[in-house]
This record gives C-alpha cells, structure tokens and sequence, in this order.
C-alpha cells in the first residue's frame, strides 16, 4: 500500500489517540489503524470509524463510565483583548 498523501510506502499499524470534542471536553480514545510513518496520514476502516461514531453517541448520551481525567485545559479570559 502506498500512502495517498506522500506516495511512501511505509506505513505500519500503530496506536493512535483520536480526539472527540465532548461539549468543551476532549476525550481520547485510542484505536488501531494504518499510519503512514513519513507524513502521518492516518488510514480508517468502516469498522473504526462505526467504533468512534458509537463512542461519540455514547459520550453525548453520557452513557459512559470508563472515563478517566488526565489533565485541565484553561482558559484566560479578560474583557479588553488586544487588538
């Protein structure tokens, strides 16, 4: 398999973490999939893509207990931004 983005040829499955944005949280969930190893494009099959899609129904249903808080985001706010 050659990669669609690069034309390299090595790519390897490997363990990746993709982003769900919940609301304002971010969750990760890690799946298994081809990566090109030169440019890092990212290969997912129906079955992965079905994975995440039901996670993320999950997720918004909140019909989940498997979470697990691994750091804070923050935000700076302040009523005169600069220009």
């Amino acid at each position: 398999m050659k990669c669609i983005v690069c034309h390299g040829e090595d790519i390897q499955v490997e363990t990746v973490k993709e982003g769900l944005k919940i609301e304002n949280d971010l969750v990760y969930v890690c799946v298994r999939i081809p990566v090109c190893r030169t440019c890092g494009e990212r290969y997912y099959d129906r079955h992965t893509m079905q994975f995440l899609e039901e996670v993320n129904r999950k997720l918004k249903e909140k019909k989940h207990n498997n979470l697990k808080e691994i750091g804070k985001i923050l935000e700076y706010s302040f009523s005169n931004p600069p220009v």
